[in-house]
């Protein structure tokens, strides 16, 4: 009996019952799960507010296991917390679940996706895997139509093999919700371009700091596979089906139409 041990978490129990049978049912573990779905291209702080309001774990306590250098170091992640490596999909949780199990949970399935998608990863240093990741988290702030996801990617490589600033406006958006606190824009606006930030990929050269949103399966598989073309340019033209006009030019950028930012 001493070598038994009771699992944590939040169980029915279905009165009357005798203590030996609420003993058997606390040792087998059938806890009460809560089914939480974390939506692509979420930043850390929404995936802790989602799971504090679902009573999983509480956002303060969330975000400070996200930055544990015991985690990081763990997943050999080269940042200054998980941003970027937590899969978004539905999850199973006990109330009240300790927030370390939390994130492992949701970075191992990152990693065994990753493993579906490109094998390969595993070659790739701790600083190349964390490049390709932060430009997974703008493709998936940028695209709406998955099908223009690896166009989007090749048009953000194809700019840094240039030396071209990325020019996304989903960073930018980033620097306002995440940094700056204020709503999310539904337009951005020239002032907008140039705060002053390292997470500004239009005054800044080169991919931004970390990550900016938690990138799923098509936009992991984006960065990771590119389309192959000469387009340097993307602009929404159609709000309403989430298309974009890819150009070569900046003069056929121009002629596109006006600029739009990701919507909510």
């Amino acid at each position: 009996m001493n070598n038994e041990q009771i699992r944590f978490g939040s169980y029915r129990i279905e009165l009357p019952a005798d203590q030996m049978a609420i003993h058997s049912h606390l040792l087998a573990g059938d806890q009460i799960l809560v089914k939480v779905t974390i939506p692509e291209g979420v930043t850390l702080n929404k995936i802790a507010a989602i799971l504090e309001e679902a009573r999983i774990c509480a956002a303060d306590e969330f975000l400070e296991a996200a930055a544990s250098t015991k985690i990081l170091s763990g997943y050999n992640i080269p940042a200054l917390n998980m941003e970027g490596y937590l899969f978004p999909d539905t999850y199973l949780f006990p109330k009240m679940y300790p927030p370390e199990k939390v994130i492992n949970a949701m970075a191992d399935v990152f990693f065994r996706r990753l493993n579906e998608i490109f094998p390969a990863y595993t070659a790739l240093d701790s600083a190349g895997l964390h490049e390709k990741v932060i430009l997974a988290s703008i493709v998936e702030r940028e695209y709406r139509v998955a099908d223009e996801a690896e166009l989007m990617a090749g048009v953000f490589y194809n700019r840094l093999n240039s030396n071209m600033a990325l020019q996304s406006c989903a960073t930018i958006e980033y620097i306002i919700t995440e940094i700056q606190g204020l709503p999310h824009p539904e337009v951005i606006y020239n002032r907008d371009l140039e705060i002053r930030n390292p997470y500004n990929t239009y005054i800044n050269r080169g991919l931004p700091p970390g990550p900016i949103s938690a990138p799923g399966f098509i936009a992991l598989n984006a960065a990771f596979r590119p389309a192959s073309t000469n387009y340097l340019y993307f602009r929404l033209v159609d709000a309403n089906a989430g298309r974009h006009y890819f150009s070569v030019s900046f003069d056929e950028h121009i002629r596109a139409g006006a600029l739009y930012v990701k919507g909510l």
